[in-house]
């Protein structure tokens, strides 16, 4: 038996839907803002390659960890349409950096919030605003 090798197999909105967790609806929001991509077919159907939903599953962590959509598309800008172990590892590492970060900043403003200092003058210093 010859097995043909063609394209890449690629999933609808609702496969996509099944199997990231989410509504249909979500799948066309991440896409709408570049998390995911999706080709045209000549009836004008999104098809999703097999990264699609896996991505999901980390834009999602990646939400829950208090990054934006933007964030997380800017996030996933350089990976391949099929990311390899490599890859993903170093969207884990820059995302354990920044929830590092974030943490660090919400210790310092909780700090700042549990030191006694009238909160009009919290900030007041802060070259972030």
């Amino acid at each position: 038996m010859t097995v043909l090798t063609g394209t890449p197999r690629t999933f609808s909105v609702g496969e996509v839907a099944v199997d990231s967790g989410v509504a249909p609806s979500a799948v066309r929001f991440y896409e709408n803002h570049g998390v995911i991509n999706a080709v045209r077919t000549a009836g004008n159907q999104r098809r999703f390659d097999g990264s699609a939903a896996c991505r999901i599953q980390v834009a999602k962590l990646a939400q829950r960890a208090g990054l934006s959509v933007r964030e997380i598309a800017a996030l996933f800008a350089d990976l391949s349409a099929d990311p390899t172990p490599d890859e993903w590892a170093g969207v884990a590492h820059r995302l354990v950096t920044e929830v590092e970060e974030r943490v660090r900043n919400l210790k310092a403003q909780l700090a700042a919030l549990e030191s006694g200092t009238r909160l009009c003058e919290i900030g007041r210093d802060d070259p972030a605003r």
